[in-house]
C-alpha cells in the first residue's frame, strides 16, 4: 500500500471487473469440480453403507481424519505425487467433502420410516425402485442441506488452493492484496467470496424447496 492511498479504491474495482469476473469463473469452476466429484464418491460409500452398516464408522472415521488435516499441510504432502496442480487442490478439497456429504445421506436414508419402505415392498417395488422412487425423495431435504454445508466449505477453501496456483478469488487475496499490500484487492476478494457463498447457499436452499414442496407443506 503507498502512503497517502486511500485503503479501499473503489476506480480499482470498475477498472478490473474483467480480472474479477475471470477469477469468479475460475473460483466456482473448482469449487463445482470438487464438490460434484465429492458428491458422486460420497453417494456411492452411502450406499454401501446402506447395504452394509458396518463399514459405516470406519468410512466416518477415515473421512473425519481428512477432514481434520489442515489444508496446506494436505498440499504440502500431495505436491510431490501430483505436483503444482489442478488434481492437487481437487484431490484435497474432495476429502473435505467425504466427511460432510457422506454423514448426510446415510442419515437421510436412515430417516426413511422403515414402514415407508415395507409398504413400497408391499407395493411390489424393487430394492433400486424403493431406493429412487420413495427413500431418496424423502432424504432429499437433509442430503441438499449436507451439499449446502460443503459447498459453502469448499468456496471457502479454495481461495486457499491459489497458493499452489489455482487462481480464482484467493489470488486477489494473496498474490495481489497480501503480496502487493494493496488492500483493496483484499478487500474485494473477500466481499466476493462471502457474496458468491450467499448466493450459492441462497439458491441451493430454493433448490431444495423446489424439489421438495410437501416438505415445506409439512412444516407450515
Amino acid at each position: 500500500m503507498i502512503e497517502g492511498q486511500p485503503v479501499f479504491q473503489f476506480d480499482w474495482v470498475l477498472e478490473h471487473l474483467d480480472v474479477l469476473a475471470q477469477r469468479i469463473g475460475e473460483h466456482v469452476f473448482v469449487t463445482v469440480i470438487a464438490v460434484v466429484v465429492g458428491f458422486v464418491i460420497s453417494f456411492g460409500l452411502a450406499l454401501a453403507v446402506r447395504r452394509y452398516p458396518r463399514i459405516y464408522a470406519p468410512i466416518l472415521a477415515v473421512s473425519g481424519i481428512l477432514y481434520a488435516i489442515p489444508s496446506i499441510a494436505l498440499f504440502v504432502l500431495l505436491i510431490p505425487i501430483t505436483g503444482l496442480s489442478l488434481l492437487t487442490a481437487e484431490i484435497a478439497l474432495v476429502s473435505y467433502t467425504l466427511v460432510l456429504l457422506v454423514r448426510n445421506i446415510v442419515t437421510g436414508l436412515r430417516a426413511v420410516p422403515p414402514e415407508v419402505i415395507e409398504a413400497a415392498r408391499g407395493m411390489g417395488y424393487t430394492d433400486g425402485q424403493s431406493l429412487w422412487r420413495v427413500e431418496l425423495p424423502i432424504a432429499l431435504p437433509i442430503i441438499v442441506a449436507g451439499v449446502r454445508i460443503a459447498t459453502v466449505t469448499t468456496i471457502g477453501l479454495v481461495t486457499i488452493a491459489t497458493l499452489i496456483g489455482m487462481g480464482g478469488l484467493g489470488y486477489l487475496i494473496v498474490n495481489i492484496g497480501v503480496e502487493r499490500r494493496f488492500p483493496t484487492a483484499t478487500i474485494t476478494g473477500v466481499v466476493l467470496v462471502v457474496i458468491l457463498s450467499t448466493l450459492v447457499d441462497v439458491g441451493l436452499q430454493l433448490l431444495q424447496r423446489r424439489l421438495t414442496p410437501w416438505a415445506a407443506a409439512r412444516a407450515a
